[in-house]
């Protein structure tokens, strides 16, 4: 249990490092270029994302963190993990390319990449430890709403 938890906080950890430059892409352009487009009804307030954002990263730290402990020496355990891994490598391209390269078109794509890496993440991740998969819903529906948000932000611009 002692090691499993170790591997929860390394995993959090990373997932909250990810998360922070990440947001460097963000500022960059939030409160300049990204306040000058048009935006749809639903769009939340800026101030909310961060709160989500922090969550969501300590759910799949968890989660990752959950699965890895399981060993990784398990194939099943490496897959997750990896798939794991590109998905978080594509949340991360997506602040770069939405908000660092101001592409809400070239983001759409990267943020469906994101959906389907994300969509098997957590079948691999079930596979291992259906705790880990549910911890993961949070996110999927934030992706979700993200990718509708990020289409509609395409379109009214």
């Amino acid at each position: 249990m002692k090691k499993k938890l170790i591997y929860i906080i390394i995993s959090v950890m990373l997932c909250l490092v990810i998360g922070f430059l990440s947001s460097f892409a963000t500022q960059s352009s939030v409160n300049d270029w990204y306040l000058t487009l048009n935006k749809p009804s639903f769009n939340p307030p800026n101030w909310l994302f961060a709160p989500v954002w922090t969550v969501l990263y300590i759910l799949m730290g968890i989660a990752a963190g959950w699965v890895w402990g399981k060993g990784f020496h398990h194939k099943y355990v490496k897959t997750g993990l990896y798939h794991f891994g590109f998905q978080l490598l594509l949340n991360a391209l997506w602040s770069i390319v939405f908000f660092g390269l101001k592409s809400p078109f070239y983001a759409l794509w990267v943020i469906l990449a994101l959906l389907i890496m994300l969509i098997l993440t957590i079948r691999w991740f079930k596979v291992v430890s259906k705790v880990a998969a549910i911890l993961l819903i949070p996110y999927l529906v934030w992706v979700c709403f993200a990718t509708l948000l990020n289409y509609k932000i395409w379109e009214l611009n």
